[in-house]
């Protein structure tokens, strides 16, 4: 997974997305903020990749950045999981 802005390590959230499915992945998405970056699954059953999204600078702290991951298997099933980072001081 690659982000469109290259991060900083102070002003970044950076992880492992996985996704494993039987039929085979047809793409896999990362999603945080309003930065979007997906890769093709080439049909694997499963699949493993870093991420890493530049955060703007000047959020106020307390803040709550959604992350939103996705995939797709072969069959165009769709699972999705949500959840946030919180900024702090």
């Amino acid at each position: 997974m690659r982000s469109i802005n290259p991060p900083t390590p102070a002003d970044s959230v950076s992880g492992t997305v996985s996704a494993e499915d039987p039929d085979g992945l047809d793409s896999v998405w990362v999603s945080v903020d309003l930065v979007v970056a997906g890769e093709d699954g080439r049909v694997e059953r499963t699949f493993s990749a870093p991420y890493r999204f530049a955060i703007a600078a000047g959020k106020p702290a307390t803040t709550r950045i959604p992350i939103q991951f996705r995939a797709r298997d072969i069959a165009g099933f769709v699972a999705i999981r949500d959840t946030f980072v919180v900024v702090v001081p």
